[in-house]
């Protein structure tokens, strides 16, 4: 995690975070300087951002959006006020309409990048001025500063090859707050072929098994879809899952609700997405429970086991395909 601090500073109105990371002043500067590296940490888990225009000289304009597991968009607009070239650079950072206008009543930031050297790698500093102290405790409420730090803590994944930074660890779950857990898996195989294995049938029967000597007995797929299970020829053993499709961005994302067949109550919402780096694809699915409890009872199942056996045999089928 490469946040170290987020403090608030309601006398000078400004909120200021430090993260150290263990790769070069170059490497972090690329990283906030390049739209599509920024895309991959600048939304929080489950907002990711999409940068439309990104014009990095003094006067120019970058606009976003941030969009929801949901559907929902949240935009912005950064006009660049300085830039030291390999150090720093300073913005202002405003939420907008979906054609970039202002909004009024919203708070305007000003927001200063600084990137120095440490004995251990580099150090990005960004201070984030207000207007007045409305705005700052406004930011606050939104959550600004939760949001700053699981944004930030995404940098690791960023500012490393796919491959040193994920070989050989396997399936990982982190528990990110109450009702959010994040999986992340290494997939060896490209990304349009990762993504066709999450969507066709016959794709799908071959890896999506669990432990061995399951086979999936049904497959639909579609705006909606529903998986069954059976163990062997056994058909008291048939479980499944259902749900319906949110989101679809081909090869890039995909968000679907999910509940287990025949559960009262409300399910999950799966957040999937997928990035390709020299071939290999990080694969990354951010899981939104309805309850702590229910987070607890999935996760005590031995899901990331379940999870790991399924992606090792996706290998295989992306091999052979």
């Amino acid at each position: 995690m490469p946040v170290t601090d987020i403090t608030t500073d309601t006398e000078n109105l400004t909120m200021t975070l430090v993260a150290d990371v263990d790769a070069s002043v170059d490497r972090l500067w690329r990283a906030f300087t390049q739209p599509r590296q920024l895309e991959r940490f600048w939304g929080p888990p489950g907002w990711p951002a999409t940068f439309t225009d990104f014009d990095f000289t003094v006067g120019g304009r970058a606009k976003y959006h941030m969009t929801s597991p949901k559907g929902e968009a949240s935009y912005g607009a950064w006009e660049f006020l300085s830039i030291d070239e390999g150090n720093g650079f300073e913005v202002l950072d405003n939420f907008t309409d979906a054609e970039g206008t202002v909004f009024d009543g919203f708070p305007t930031m000003r927001m200063t990048y600084a990137f120095t050297a440490t004995d251990t790698g580099a150090r990005m500093t960004n201070v984030t001025t207000f207007a007045s102290l409305e705005g700052l405790q406004q930011a606050i409420d939104m959550g600004a500063v939760e949001g700053s730090r699981m944004a930030m803590d995404q940098l690791d994944a960023v500012l490393h090859d796919l491959r040193d930074y994920a070989q050989g660890k396997g399936t990982r779950t982190e528990i990110l707050d109450d009702t959010h857990v994040r999986i992340t898996r290494l997939i060896e195989g490209p990304q349009d072929l990762v993504w066709r294995a999450h969507q066709e049938p016959e794709l799908l029967k071959q890896w999506l098994l669990g432990p061995d000597g399951w086979q999936m007995v049904e497959c639909e797929v579609g705006d909606t879809y529903r998986y069954v299970w059976q163990q062997g020829d056994d058909e008291s053993t048939r479980f499944g899952f259902e749900g319906e499709t949110l989101i679809s961005e081909a090869p890039r994302r995909s968000v679907t609700t999910e509940k287990m067949i025949g559960m009262e109550g409300e399910g999950t919402i799966n957040d999937l997405q997928l990035y390709e780096e020299d071939g290999a694809t990080l694969l990354t699915l951010l899981i939104e429970y309805p309850s702590l409890e229910l987070r607890d009872m999935i996760l005590a199942t031995g899901m990331t086991d379940g999870m790991e056996t399924s992606y090792a045999r996706l290998e295989g089928v992306l091999a052979a395909v």
